[in-house]
């Protein structure tokens, strides 16, 4: 069961100034990306031109957020040479872009140094964290969210290092 699209744009409408989201996985197995990337498998790939094609309700979220001024920002720390599923997210990346996010990619080997928190995690306004927890095929399993002050911090300093560090999307290539 994945955290439903409404309750979680109840949140990220709630952000005034920011969210910022880390993903450190190699692989996410989400059921709503199953049919996408078995295409993307067999050779389909999304044409930017063809945006009807493309445009889903998470993008019209990040739009919609962004648009009211909101910075977003994610940062993916992936394994190179890449798994099939960053390949695949890759691919797809600029769906993103088009909304409004800002989005980095950070070689695992780069961040070798960096305290990074063991989960995946969203940070809104640098004060709310939201904990992505996935079992080891990469299939959500829940959903932890804290305001822990010393957690917002220990988030947005692990974010802003990997940030700093992490390559464009437009400059990354696979």
């Amino acid at each position: 069961m994945v955290q439903s699209l409404s309750s979680f744009a109840d949140l990220i409408r709630s952000v005034e100034h920011s969210a910022v989201h880390l993903e450190m996985r190699d692989v996410y197995a989400v059921p709503n990306e199953d049919e996408g990337f078995a295409a993307w498998k067999r050779g389909h790939r999304l044409n930017p031109d063809d945006r009807e094609s493309w445009w889903r309700p998470w993008l019209d979220l990040v739009h919609e957020v962004t648009a009211k001024g909101v910075v977003m920002r994610r940062a993916r720390i992936v394994s190179e040479p890449q798994s099939e599923y960053i390949r695949y997210e890759h691919s797809f990346t600029f769906t993103n872009i088009a909304a409004g996010e800002e989005i980095r990619w950070l070689p695992r080997r780069q961040a070798s140094d960096l305290a990074l928190p063991g989960n995946d995690f969203w940070l809104f306004d640098g004060r709310v964290v939201q904990f992505n927890v996935f079992d080891g095929d990469g299939r959500w399993v829940h959903t932890d969210q804290t305001d822990e002050p010393a957690v917002a911090q220990l988030c947005s300093t692990a974010f802003d290092a990997v940030w700093e560090r992490a390559i464009p999307h437009e400059k990354y290539v696979i």
